[in-house]
């Protein structure tokens, strides 16, 4: 009997095996792929993000260098101990603001620590932490939240109002107590409604309790029902009206006002 050679090749009789279910699901997996390419960017908008990436990180080298000496300058005039410069590098270096609100958010920490020295009352304003704290020299004698008012600017026809952020060590110009506010016009436009064209007087239209720190700012308590305006004054502080009263009594014109 003559044998045949086999060369693992099916010959014409033998039915042609079909792939298997993974086999056929892979191969048209690798086939969809191979067939896809991602969009590669032009080299204008490379060149473009690049210049975008050396902008931000030449403003940021910047910054460091203007903090670092407004820092120098500032401090060796200051009496602060080690310690307290240390943390208020590093509360400064988390801050984002501009060049203009440097020297003041730094002023008004050191002096700050200069008046925790002295036997005297003040106010600290943290408007990052959103707390209120009133003190006589190192010791904390009421702890408060305090809404900030974002700055804002308002146009009317030719009228116009700026309410910038404001920071650094101020002194307590007045306080009003039960009084009464012409409500302005930029108190509506806050609100998106057209101001009347009588505009009213309000009882406590900008809380029971206000202290007034020059320059239109002020620390008030929430404002009447009745008022227009609904939340702290743009650029202003609105702290409890509970925490307001009870530190009342204590706040004067020698008060100082340390924004940070």
């Amino acid at each position: 009997m003559d044998r045949k050679k086999t060369t693992g090749l099916p010959d014409a009789t033998t039915p042609a095996r079909e792939p298997s279910g993974i086999l056929a699901v892979k191969t048209r997996f690798q086939r969809k792929r191979s067939g896809r390419k991602l969009p590669r960017p032009s080299s204008r908008a490379l060149v473009v993000l690049f210049v975008l990436v050396l902008v931000g990180a030449t403003g940021a080298a910047v910054h460091r260098r203007v903090l670092e000496s407004e820092f120098q300058t500032r401090v060796s005039r200051s009496q602060a101990t080690p310690y307290e410069i240390k943390r208020i590098r590093g509360e400064l270096a988390e801050l984002e603001v501009g060049e203009k609100n440097l020297a003041g958010a730094l002023d008004a920490r050191l002096k700050r620590v200069a008046a925790a020295k002295r036997n005297e009352f003040y106010v600290s304003i943290d408007t990052k932490k959103k707390t209120f704290s009133f003190r006589y020299a190192d010791k904390t004698l009421r702890d408060a939240p305090v809404e900030v008012g974002p700055p804002h600017t308002f146009a009317a026809g030719k009228k116009k109002w700026t309410f910038a952020p404001l920071s650094g060590a101020l002194n307590v110009q007045g306080k009003i107590r039960d009084g009464t506010w012409r409500v302005p016009e930029w108190a509506y436009l806050l609100e998106g409604t057209k101001p009347p064209r009588s505009l009213p007087t309000v009882r406590n239209g900008l809380g029971m309790y206000v202290i007034l720190l020059g320059n239109d700012y002020v620390i008030h308590s929430p404002p009447a029902p009745g008022s227009p305006l609904k939340g702290p004054k743009p650029g202003s502080f609105l702290v409890p009206e509970a925490d307001l009263a009870a530190i009342w009594p204590r706040v004067g014109t020698e008060t100082r006002v340390y924004v940070f």
